[in-house]
């Protein structure tokens, strides 16, 4: 991403800050836009280690206006992230990041910064996220909308009833296209599902919750508890099968009229009633691995969470045979799709939760303008201080 030489950068820069120019006042008649561009990443460059201005980073990302900017202002966020003025990367310079790369056809970029938001300081709010959900939904783009459901998980950030309804159709949607999953997105989707499960207090809510514990009971079984919740924000203790169990349960004493979707009995059902040789299929692994002396104790360990959770399968499927027949003498067994009954529950809520969405976000419109026109306002007086410091050093030198 270098523009152009190095001295010619240091130079440019120096002129910069030494005429405390505004480069659309003094250089848009006589550079093109994509130089002009170029040279206000220069200048964001040059003051990262100055901290000062506050307004640039916002100012920056505003100001891109092609599909070209965008690529160059992946670099400049990048760098602005490291840097101590880090700080200032806003929710409104974060949001404004994620509109301009979906109004500029950089859907990609704005996965790539979102994948990797540690490095680019991307951790958008539940208003952006539903921004690109809803983009890739259009679009039949399940994969990436999948990414920022896992990304929402990771954050922990199921608040909002449109988030929440959103991801509960990316979910089911993903899973209705029978994907070919390995066990790493088993724990993904699995996590997800609990967690925004969890927010739901209804068919669809205790189905998820279901389904994402069968999930991660299954990665648990084959690959042991560590499998699950290293680097998740999950629960590090065994039992994610007799978990499921107690949602079955829940369900059988629920008075809300919440049933459990058919298709998540069923997936419970078939990890019960597994073979032993598809559940040992990690043991093997895990004892090649046995011969690297720095994991033997951390392998050892899973072996021994396997063969725990392995010796507990017939009482649980015992239980799941009593909650199960529990469930159909109440008819508490939803005949309907898990996708369908998510639809249903779209239809019904999701035009009310964006109404109160919108509303929400214009209020945090006027805060974010107001946190905006401060932090300029104290760019201002910083500045002011630096030229009364100069003068003061200048009049000293004077006097000598």
């Amino acid at each position: 991403h270098r523009l152009i030489p190095l001295d010619g950068t240091k130079f440019l820069s120096r002129c910069l800050i030494k005429k405390q120019c505004t480069l659309s006042e003094h250089h848009s008649g006589f550079v093109g836009e994509t130089a002009l561009y170029q040279m206000q990443g220069l200048l964001l460059l040059s003051t990262l280690n100055l901290n000062s201005p506050f307004a640039l980073p916002l100012q920056f990302v505003d100001n891109i206006s092609s599909r070209e900017e965008v690529d160059q202002a992946e670099y400049y966020l990048y760098k602005f992230r490291h840097s101590p003025n880090c700080f200032y990367v806003r929710d409104w310079t974060i949001h404004s990041w994620i509109r301009k790369c979906l109004m500029y056809g950089a859907r990609e970029k704005a996965l790539h910064t979102l994948k990797n938001q540690v490095q680019y300081g991307m951790f958008p709010d539940n208003f952006t996220f539903n921004l690109l959900m809803d983009t890739f939904i259009k679009e039949d783009d399940y994969n990436s909308s999948l990414v920022v459901v896992n990304e929402i998980m990771l954050q922990e950030a199921f608040d909002e009833p449109c988030t929440q309804l959103l991801s509960l159709y990316v979910l089911h949607k993903y899973l209705q296209g029978k994907p070919d999953l390995k066990w790493e997105d088993e724990r993904n989707l699995g996590a997800a599902l609990l967690l925004v499960g969890l927010t739901q207090d209804n068919t669809v809510g205790f189905s998820s919750r279901l389904l994402g514990h069968v999930f991660l009971g299954r990665v648990e079984l084959t690959k042991g508890i560590r499998a699950v919740y290293t680097k998740m924000p999950l629960m590090w203790t065994r039992g994610y099968l007799n978990r499921a169990l107690n949602v079955m349960e829940e369900v059988v004493k629920a008075t809300n009229g919440a049933k459990l979707c058919k298709d998540a009995v069923d997936a419970m059902a078939m990890v019960l009633e597994m073979p032993t040789s598809e559940t040992s299929e990690s043991k093997i692994t895990n004892k090649l691995q046995e011969t690297k002396q720095e994991d033997a104790i951390d392998d050892d360990d899973d072996d021994d969470d396997e063969i725990n959770e392995k010796t507990k399968l017939p009482d649980y499927l015992k239980r799941f045979k009593e909650l199960h027949a529990e469930l159909q003498s109440l008819g508490k067994i939803e005949t309907e799709s898990l996708m369908t009954m998510t639809e249903k529950l779209i239809t019904e809520n999701l035009l009310a939760a964006e109404s109160s969405e919108i509303q929400k976000f214009e209020k945090k419109l006027e805060e974010w303008e107001e946190e905006r026109a401060a932090l300029i306002q104290r760019e201002k007086e910083i500045r002011e201080k630096v030229r009364l410091e100069r003068e003061a050093r200048q009049a000293a030198k004077a006097k000598r």
